[in-house]
C-alpha cells in the first residue's frame, strides 16, 4: 500500500486537472443544452446532408435534437478523447518514470519484489482512471438534473462504461510499453491514443476499413452504435480486454527481467 499511496500522491495534481477539465467541458455542454435545444433540429438536418464528414464522427445516425444524441456526440467525444489521453499518460509513465527521474535505485532497495512493484503501480493507474470516471459521471448526471432534463440512465451509463473500458485498455497497453522505456514516453502514449482515435474515423469512412474497429477501442465506444443498438459490441470489447491483459502480461514479463538503469 505504501507504493500505491506514493504513486497517487505524486499524480493527484495531474488527475485533478484532467478531471476538472473534462468535467467542466461536459457540464458546459449540458448547461447550454436548453438554449440550443430549439435549434438542434436544423443542425441535425444540416449534418445529415454532409456525407462523409458526419459518417466519420458517427453523427449521421444520431439526432442532435434529443438529449441522447447531443450527449453522445458532444460529451462522448470530450470524454472519449480526453479520457484516452489521460489514460495513455498515466500508463506510459508508470514504470518508466523511476529510471527517468533517477529514483529506481532507491525503489529497488525496498523489500518488495519487482512483481509487487508492477502490481502496485498498475493498481495506482487503475484507481486514477476510476476516480476520473466516477467524478465525471456524477457531474454529468448532476448537470442533467440541474437543467431539468430526465436523466437517460441506461444510455448515459452505457456510454460512460464504454469510455471507462476504453481508458482501461489504452492505459494497460501503454503500461506494457512503459516497461520497455527508461526516458519516459509521453509522446508515445499521446501518439498511440490519437492514432487509435483516427483509426476509428478511417473505419467509419470506408466499409473496407471496418476491420480497424476490432483494433481500436474507439470501435466499441462509438456513441452512435451504443445508442442505436442499446449496448456495447461484445466481440470488439472482448478483443479490447484481451489486448489490455496482454499489455499487463508484457509489463510483468519485461520488468521482471529488465536491466534497470
Amino acid at each position: 500500500m505504501t507504493l500505491i499511496r506514493h504513486e497517487l500522491k505524486q499524480s493527484w495534481k495531474s488527475l485533478a486537472i484532467w478531471t476538472a477539465a473534462i468535467g467542466a467541458f461536459i457540464m458546459t455542454c449540458l448547461l447550454i443544452w436548453p438554449e440550443m435545444k430549439g435549434q438542434m433540429q436544423g443542425i441535425s438536418s444540416l449534418f445529415s446532408s454532409m456525407g462523409a464528414f458526419t459518417a466519420a464522427f458517427g453523427m449521421d445516425t444520431l439526432d442532435f435534437g434529443t438529449l441522447n444524441g447531443f450527449y453522445g456526440i458532444e460529451c462522448g467525444n470530450i470524454l472519449g478523447i480526453g479520457g484516452a489521453l489521460f489514460a495513455a499518460l498515466a500508463g506510459i509513465n508508470a514504470l518508466a518514470k523511476e529510471e527517468k527521474d533517477g529514483t529506481a535505485e532507491l525503489l529497488l532497495t525496498h523489500p518488495m519484489s519487482r512483481a509487487k512493484i508492477v502490481t502496485d503501480k498498475l493498481i495506482a493507474v487503475l484507481l486514477q482512471i476510476i476516480a476520473l470516471n466516477v467524478v465525471v459521471y456524477l457531474l454529468a448526471v448532476g448537470s442533467m438534473a440541474v437543467i431539468g432534463e430526465a436523466v437517460p440512465w441506461k444510455t448515459v451509463s452505457l456510454l460512460h462504461l464504454a469510455y471507462f473500458l476504453l481508458q482501461i485498455e489504452i492505459a494497460c497497453i501503454c503500461f506494457g510499453i512503459s516497461a520497455f522505456l527508461w526516458k519516459g514516453g509521453m509522446g508515445i502514449g499521446l501518439g498511440l491514443a490519437i492514432a487509435l482515435y483516427f483509426l476509428n474515423i478511417i473505419a467509419n469512412l470506408s466499409d473496407k476499413a471496418k476491420v480497424l474497429k476490432y483494433i481500436t477501442p474507439f470501435g466499441y465506444a462509438e456513441s452512435s452504435d451504443i445508442i442505436n443498438n442499446g449496448g456495447i459490441a461484445g466481440d470488439k470489447l472482448l478483443i479490447g480486454l484481451a489486448l489490455a491483459l496482454a499489455g499487463i502480461g508484457i509489463a510483468y514479463w519485461k520488468y521482471s527481467k529488465k536491466d534497470i538503469r
